[in-house]
């Protein structure tokens, strides 16, 4: 877990070294704060443009409920690093990888017997 993080942050400095370079070597003159707003409100926007066709595609099918796994498993991955960075951050437990991949496979385990039993309902009716 703890190599993951590292390999994130490396990934993510290494970006932010690049970006500072470039602003440096055509004096932007952009502050560290300006270039977040810049670099985050594109990668959301490039985000919503890849997003935005799929989920209308999907509704379009009538498939919200793949909306709403999407959504709910994105979520999902969000509060399970949360718990564990919270938990290294607080020395309340230890930060580990295979509590997350745990926590993930309960969440598809638990909706694949959700999908069953949905699909034996529909099913019968």
């Amino acid at each position: 877990m703890k190599e993951l993080l590292y390999f994130c942050v490396e990934l993510i400095s290494k970006a932010h070294t690049y970006i500072m370079r470039l602003n440096d070597a055509y004096e932007g003159n952009f502050t560290d704060k300006e270039l977040h707003f810049l670099v985050i409100g594109l990668l959301g926007m490039a985000m919503i443009f890849v997003v935005f066709p799929v989920f209308s595609y999907l509704a379009k099918k009538g498939h919200m409920m793949t909306i709403s796994w999407i959504y709910v498993f994105t979520v999902i991955v969000v509060i399970t690093f949360a718990i564990e960075i919270g938990q290294k951050v607080t020395g309340s437990g230890s930060m580990e990888f295979a509590d997350i991949m745990y926590g993930l496979v309960g969440f598809l385990s638990m909706y694949a017997i959700f999908c069953l039993i949905r699909f034996i309902i529909r099913g019968i009716i």
